[in-house]
């Protein structure tokens, strides 16, 4: 994997084989990011990186410039290699070696932008659990974003919240947004 954008630009990330990963292509990922340049500043925002695995996408928002970002993932050598290459790139990156569930249902952390990355695998069931937790918490900030990263076999559509998808090859990137009461009417 590579950093796309940003002050690291270029730079190429190996993780070892041995981790529970699949990490963002760097196609989908720079589409992603040219969609998230048109709404936000990158080192103006709060983002929280959910199922973090190699920390590709923390990576890529520390390139642009954002310095309040914290990765949870429950694997313990995610979290050390997240470590290690934040420390080596002197980025800013908080971690949590926690269960997203359980972190999602304690946290209050507002976020301006929280992206998912559950395996693919995952139940319907607990994929619609990520907004709800989400939504429910008041975990966003004002017109902040969560956007999950699934295959395009998996429809989120009819998840409460959900605003939008996008496909880029195999991935797929579904958007969820506060609903005002003058959109829910």
């Amino acid at each position: 994997m590579r950093i796309v954008s940003g002050q690291f630009k270029g730079r190429r990330i190996t993780a070892p084989k041995k981790l529970p990963v699949r990490p963002t292509t760097d196609m989908a990922k720079e589409a992603l990011f040219n969609i998230l340049n048109n709404q936000f500043y990158f080192d103006d925002i709060s983002v929280l990186d959910l199922f973090a695995g190699t920390g590709n996408i923390s990576y890529e928002f520390a390139s642009r410039g954002t310095t309040n970002i914290t990765c949870v993932d429950e694997d313990y050598g995610c979290i050390k290699f997240i470590n290690e290459t934040a420390k080596s790139f002197e980025m800013p990156l908080q971690t949590i070696k926690s269960d997203v569930f359980s972190f999602l249902e304690k946290t209050t952390q507002k976020s301006d932008i929280i992206f998912a990355d559950p395996p693919y695998g995952f139940s319907l069931e607990n994929f619609s659990k990520l907004p709800e937790l989400v939504f429910l918490n008041n975990l966003l900030e004002e017109d902040g974003v969560l956007i999950v990263e699934h295959s395009k076999h998996t429809d989120l559509s009819q998840t409460k919240n959900y605003s939008h998808s996008k496909i880029y090859g195999g991935n797929m990137f579904s958007f969820f947004k506060t609903i005002s009461k003058e959109e829910e009417a």
